[in-house]
């Protein structure tokens, strides 16, 4: 910390040893050094003490943010809305409060970092990505502060609509294939692609969130659903108890830890090696759902579901009720296949479904939704929670990261400020 010019001034203020008074250092310089030591000792100290505050008072902690309500809940904590309180009239935002207990437990320390990693990446100019703020954390939890999207996620909408059009689904699949675009040009596949996990901002324009399951191309982790799939026989239901079912279970699936393997890829499942083909699938998956009403592969237990997209070419089926074109059952099809034979980018932004679509301004374009919000505030396209008493809501100081326990070691680098330029 202290520069070699200082160190140097301290050992010449000082007679040299072994030599005779008249032999040391002039006494012109000896006087001089001694100033100029008094006067780096008072700089350096002043550094230090008012450095060492600035640092800590910089350092962010749940009681900088006013906190309120609550829009989402999961296995390892929730989502509130908040706000700095040293700038009440900045933007609402999204808190997300992860209990570092459960995530260890759980093994999901890997999930909470590919997140943060993802997010901080995109924070260069990826506007297809939920923008991260800040992420810290203290001795109990990590906290990631992102944009608020009023929109809601798709899956609100799906339930709301039921079933969209061909030209809004022209829309939302187009930006849904570039926002995915967007993560593989980042090096990553997203492997959790479902309506959960795409928001809308307040103008109806998507962005993609939760990349707990993104993986860095070139990894050599394989995922898959479940160690106990087998690929069994299932009852089979018609086209009308699919979509009731789904209609009925289509929000309280996704509250299990696992949630849905509903729009996982065969070769995910079946653990075989795979790329960002993946998340391509899982767009065809979405597509079929937004147009039929229900997902492809959609049964009541989630094997026959894993059963059903292994066997892919046998539950593949478009029912004649719901009309779709020749052009939207090709470009499906073109997506729900074997991964070698399977459309990328090129291949899909060029398919005649799209024909009329303007690819580099479909982000201005107006949306077929556009919320209709009575503040930054509302909440009304999210689900109701049962609220709760927050620790951040009160004066209490929450307890600091011990920088030598488990949890602040496995966690270390999780900080990030968008108001500090990253190294």
């Amino acid at each position: 910390f202290f520069s070699p010019f200082f160190c140097f001034l301290m050992s010449v203020s000082e007679p040299i040893p072994g030599k005779q008074d008249g032999e040391s250092i002039s006494k012109i310089t000896h006087e001089k050094s001694i100033v100029a030591r008094q006067y780096l000792e008072n700089h350096y100290s002043n550094l230090m003490r008012h450095g060492t505050a600035k640092r800590i008072a910089k350092k962010l902690t749940i009681n900088d943010f006013e906190v309120s309500t609550i829009i989402g809940k999961g296995a390892f904590g929730e989502v509130r809305l908040c706000r700095k309180k040293s700038e009440p009239n900045s933007k609402i935002m999204a808190m997300k409060k992860l209990k570092k207990d459960e995530m260890m437990n759980r093994n999901q320390i890997q999930h909470v970092r590919a997140e943060r990693d993802v997010l901080v990446e995109a924070t260069h100019g990826n506007e297809w990505v939920v923008e991260l703020f800040y992420a810290f954390q203290d001795a109990d939890y990590l906290y990631i502060i992102m944009e608020y999207l009023p929109g809601g996620d798709m899956m609100t909408w799906l339930i709301k609509k039921d079933v969209f059009s061909e030209v809004e689904v022209q829309f939302y699949i187009a930006q849904l294939v570039l926002a995915v675009h967007s993560i593989h040009k980042m090096q990553y596949v997203h492997r959790d692609l479902k309506p959960d996990n795409i928001l809308l901002d307040h103008t109806g324009h998507i962005k993609l969130s939760d990349f707990g399951l993104a993986k860095h191309f070139g990894a050599s982790e394989r995922f898959a659903y479940d160690e106990n799939f087998r690929p069994e026989d299932a009852k089979e239901m018609t086209n009308s108890e699919k979509h009731l079912s789904w209609q009925k279970n289509r929000r309280k699936m996704f509250f299990s830890t696992v949630g849905s393997p509903g729009y996982i890829a065969p070769e995910v499942l079946l653990k075989k090696g795979y790329g960002p083909e993946c998340d391509w699938w899982s767009v065809g998956v979405i597509m079929y759902e937004m147009l039929v009403g229900y997902p492809p592969f959609y049964a009541e237990d989630p094997m026959q579901i894993c059963h059903k997209i292994v066997r892919w070419a046998e539950y593949l089926v478009f029912p004649d009720e719901s009309h779709l074109s020749p052009e939207a059952i090709s470009l499906i099809q073109g997506m729900l296949c074997d991964p070698e034979q399977r459309m990328g980018f090129e291949s899909i932004v060029s398919h005649p479904f799209f024909n009329g679509i303007d690819w580099k301004k479909i982000r201005s374009m107006p949306a077929p939704f556009v919320p209709e919000l009575k503040s930054e505030d509302d909440t009304s396209y999210f689900d109701s929670f049962e609220d709760s008493p927050d620790p951040g809501s009160n004066a209490i100081a929450p307890k600091s990261a011990d920088p030598l326990s488990n949890s602040n070691y496995l966690f270390y680098g999780f900080q990030f400020s968008k108001d500090k330029p990253q190294k």
